[in-house]
């Protein structure tokens, strides 16, 4: 396996396109800008600069991509993963096997004609919010991406196991299939249609299309006749009230079908799987996708449920996982985007064994229920009040957000619960989505109690579980429960603690496993 070997010859054509990808805008901008409406001088380089400029950028960028294809060459030697790329300054990586967490598949559009995709992998230490994976190969055939797999998942297997390498000539080697045939992935859910087209819905991606427009326009600000515009959209509003409501709801079906659209494209085919080591999420229609993530690297998972999905029966599933970089998303996981409720709790049982989706919250004291609206009214009151006063008297209506405000907390409190059975702790509170997060002591990274002189009063404090997920910490609050079980959640988490042995808190019986 110490051969060299090169990526494909589509590399160049990706790095091409890529450049070109991030570059548009401002291309366009500098093109447009500077070449409509813009007078002749018969100079043939002034008045074609622009366009000299993007041609020479093209070949520039062409010729990138064709050096760093035809210079990167990756290698398998020593147990390790031996990469070198560079023209002028030569780079060198050599990333150990026992490093690498997880190897990652896309399958983009110019791979699939020639039947070619990008391998990622991401190592323990890849956890830089500004890096991408540890080595990226851009595009290489599905049998060499599976080889590579191969290799790695070998490598470690025989680390775990503790077998040794037999030297070169001397019976199989580093990159043999295993001894044993590995366990197959099981599939465990897969996403239909109409669970698609229901996410589409909840998802909020309009209003990600319509800034997107916004931002795309503000980039042809220079040259956009905003005065003939706003002299249309005048004329327009002349029509009436029935024309304006048209419009706005034609413009939020164009958005909403742009949303399904892409939403469709993204999921499609969203599958996950496991093998009892990993865990693999597939899925793309137009670009496939294909993640692994190590089982020891989830730390907690979050079950989501807003209103809408309550109505219709569903959940939404995510994983924390350690490690891996923002830039790629590599902290919250959707495990399951949008999945029947009633079924949720058996598929976690099934993925993590030791986990229990069924214990008794302890309930919120009801002495605690003006501090989760309350608070609010230091920054409602004041608008309110200017409201009255500068718009009176519409402005009086601005009142109604109040009971708004005490609505809003007193169903807060009446969801919010937590509860610890055994070595799993087990917290819920909504905002506007009603969130349960199941956690383990030992992935809880700390548990901060805090009290203020308001809380002390009522003898409540707020406990904060915070635990890993990806570059940064993630927080599961406790908010405002008795002071006494606030201490109790203390001792639990605190080793040297006798409530470690018993595993019970707040009259909460010690059962599950880690």
């Amino acid at each position: 396996m110490s051969e060299k070997n090169r990526l494909h010859w589509v590399t160049a054509v990706i790095e091409l396109l890529k450049t070109l990808k991030e570059a548009i805008i401002p291309l366009v901008v500098v093109v447009v800008a500077n070449g409509i409406g813009r007078e002749r001088s018969g100079n043939f380089w002034l008045d074609n600069l622009t366009l000299l400029i993007f041609g020479a950028f093209i070949i520039f960028t062409t010729v990138a991509g064709y050096i760093k294809w035809k210079r990167f060459v990756y290698w398998f030697e020593d147990g390790e993963l031996r990469i070198e790329h560079g023209l002028f300054v030569k780079k060198k990586r050599y990333i150990p096997f026992e490093r690498i967490q997880s190897v990652d598949y896309t399958e983009g559009v110019l791979h699939r004609p020639f039947g070619l995709v990008k391998v990622k992998i991401e190592t323990a230490g890849n956890s830089s919010v500004l890096e991408g994976s540890e080595a990226d190969l851009t595009a290489v055939t599905c049998e060499e991406a599976d080889r590579v797999s191969a290799v790695i998942s070998e490598a470690k297997r025989r680390r775990r196991t503790g077998a040794q390498e037999v030297p070169e000539g001397g019976g199989e080697g580093i990159g043999a299939l295993p001894d044993e045939p590995e366990e197959e992935a099981k599939t465990l859910f897969r996403m239909g249609r109409k669970e698609i087209f229901l996410l589409a819905t909840f998802s909020g991606r309009i209003g990600i299309i319509f800034s997107g427009i916004a931002i795309f326009l503000s980039q042809f600000s220079d040259i956009l006749p905003y005065e003939a515009i706003y002299d249309e959209v005048v004329a327009f509003i002349r029509f009436g009230v029935f024309m304006v409501t048209a419009a706005v709801l034609a413009l939020m079906l164009i958005g909403w079908v742009l949303s399904v659209a892409w939403t469709y494209l993204g999921f499609y085919g969203f599958t996950v799987s496991f093998d009892g080591d990993d865990l693999f999420i597939s899925r793309g229609l137009l670009e496939k996708k294909r993640v692994t993530v190590p089982l020891k690297r989830i730390q907690a998972v979050r079950v989501s449920e807003n209103p809408f999905q309550k109505m219709l029966g569903y959940v939404s599933v995510k994983v924390h996982s350690a490690g891996g970089n923002a830039k790629e998303g590599g902290a919250a996981i959707g495990l399951f985007p949008l999945v029947r409720k009633r079924e949720v709790n058996g598929m976690l049982a099934e993925l993590f064994p030791g986990i229990d989706t069924s214990a008794e919250l302890n309930r919120i004291p009801e002495r605690s229920r003006p501090f989760y609206y309350r608070l609010d009214f230091f920054w409602v009151l004041p608008l309110v009040a200017a409201a009255g006063y500068f718009l009176f008297p519409y402005g009086l209506l601005a009142l109604l957000i109040i009971p708004v405000i005490i609505l809003a907390g007193l169903w807060q409190h009446r969801s919010a619960g937590w509860a610890v059975t055994g070595r799993q702790l087990t917290v819920r509170w909504r905002e506007f989505t009603l969130h349960t997060v199941y956690v383990f002591r030992k992935r809880v990274q700390s548990m901060q109690e805090r009290q203020t002189i308001f809380q002390k009063r009522r003898n409540v404090a707020t406990v904060t579980a915070s635990f890993k997920s990806g570059v940064m910490p993630s927080k599961a609050p406790i908010r405002h429960i008795d002071e006494a079980d606030a201490d109790r959640l203390m001792d639990w988490y605190d080793p040297g603690s006798r409530m470690r042995e018993t595993g019970a808190v707040g009259g909460t019986p010690a059962s599950g496993g880690e």
